[in-house]
């Protein structure tokens, strides 16, 4: 029997080569995958939570793995229905919860073990939810580094992504690459397992269940087709030229400057210098210069574009249509917007975005004495006010800092260590942010 990490180290390579996997079902026998699974889940806070069948991991033994193994061995594992509750959202509105079984996590963990092996070296460069060594700071780090000169983002959100994917589409897309009917049926099975709400049985129709095991890197898998069709449809069409063409206006600027040292003319060098750095050394309208950047973290999408509005808004519609046409997917109306990114911030993972421009800011280069405006065209992150304004909240009353009675009981010490708790949290974060 070969250990787990011998198994996931197989699967990686088979991944990284792009070769299919035909008999993935065969290592859902195998039980150090179990240990390996429960390990990762039995510390996680819902581990005990009871789901439909009230199970929780309290119990869990060798044995009872092997009834589970048996089990799929002979397919009459049945994935039970989730436990579905609501939890509030920012905006008032509430996002359902699936809370599956215990032997469901387990045997949903084991399968992701295995899809996530798999899949992980195929994945975009440019996807960073769910994944390992990779979050939110990655994604903004991205943006930071190497968008610069962005005109306009293209802020894309789906509309209840989790909920709305297609089941035909989803199996289709794992059918691609995973050549073993039976462990297709096992994941069909789970999307198809239905949730009970008020104990009312209700049949999913679509949708992975938000709280379940598989959805995050199911949805990954169902949204690499979105960045493959970007980075090889998108991308390489609104992409084009080196650098762009040199300002006509500024080489004239250039000319005269020369002109008036020749001269001796010092005044006019010192007006001609400030009427020099007021301009671009590019032309920022050159029609054979474009850029399309992209970024996705789970269902959120963000999209820089130097070039006309008018390409950004045919961008925005060639999204909104490859995710109708082909992912089955709608776009949110409220929240997929055209930012412009020198006048306007854009909103994603928590962050506002904006592309500076400051022509009074410059820097001197080590070892050369000109004096060149670093700051044009970078890209900067921000805190939101008003997140500011509602992590302040809790703590004031009209404005005015006031008791929190709930913390009397506490000395001091523990004072001090709670709020610099809560207040590490926010602040490391936003880190990133050029005014944290």
């Amino acid at each position: 029997m070969q250990s787990a990490e011998a198994v996931l180290d197989i699967l990686r390579e088979r991944g990284r080569r792009g070769l299919p996997c035909n008999e993935l079902y065969r290592q859902m026998f195998n039980p150090q995958l179990y240990l390996m699974a429960y390990g990762r889940i039995y510390s996680n806070k819902g581990a005990m939570t009871p789901g439909a069948t009230g199970e929780t991991a309290d119990g869990m033994s060798l044995a009872k793995i092997g009834r589970v193994i048996d089990a799929l061995r002979h397919e009459r594992h049945r994935f039970k229905p989730v436990k579905r509750v609501f939890i509030p959202k920012k905006n008032g509105k509430r996002r359902p919860l699936g809370l599956p079984s215990w032997t469901d996590k387990l045997v949903g963990e084991v399968m992701r073990l295995l899809l996530e092996a798999y899949y992980e070296p195929q994945f975009s460069d440019h996807s960073h939810g769910f994944r390992p060594r990779r979050g939110c700071h990655t994604a903004l780090r991205d943006v930071a580094r190497t968008w610069t000169g962005t005109s306009w983002f293209i802020e894309g959100d789906i509309a209840q992504c989790f909920d709305a994917l297609d089941h035909r589409v989803m199996l289709e897309t794992l059918a691609e690459k995973i050549h073993d009917n039976r462990f297709l049926r096992l994941v069909r099975n789970m999307l198809k397992a239905g949730y009970l709400e008020d104990w009312k049985w209700n049949a999913t129709l679509s949708g992975a269940p938000q709280g379940g095991i598989l959805s995050p890197i199911l949805s990954n898998i169902y949204l690499h087709r979105l960045d493959t069709f970007v980075e090889k449809v998108l991308v390489p069409e609104y992409t084009r030229g080196k650098l762009r063409a040199r300002n006509p206006e500024y080489r004239r600027v250039e000319s005269d400057i020369q002109r008036a040292r020749r001269r001796g003319d010092r005044v006019s060098v010192r007006v001609l210098h400030k009427r020099l750095h007021s301009l671009p050394s590019q032309d920022m309208n050159d029609p054979g210069y474009r850029r399309l950047r992209y970024v996705r973290y789970a269902d959120d999408t963000l999209l820089g574009f130097a070039g006309p509005k008018a390409e950004a808004d045919e961008i925005k519609q060639r999204l909104a249509q490859f995710l109708r046409d082909d992912l089955k997917l709608e776009l949110s109306e409220e929240k997929t917007l055209v930012t412009h990114a020198r006048t306007q911030a854009a909103r994603f993972l928590g962050y506002e975005i904006r592309t500076q421009r400051d022509d009074g800011r410059s820097e001197r280069k080590k070892g050369n004495r000109r004096l060149r405006r670093s700051v044009n065209g970078t890209i900067a992150l921000h805190v939101p006010k008003d997140v500011i304004k509602a992590k302040c909240a809790p703590y004031l009353t009209r404005g005015k800092p006031a008791h929190q009675p709930s913390m009397y009981k506490h000395d001091d010490y523990n004072l001090v260590g709670i709020f610099g708790a809560r207040y590490r949290g926010i602040v490391q974060y936003y880190l990133l942010a050029g005014d944290v």
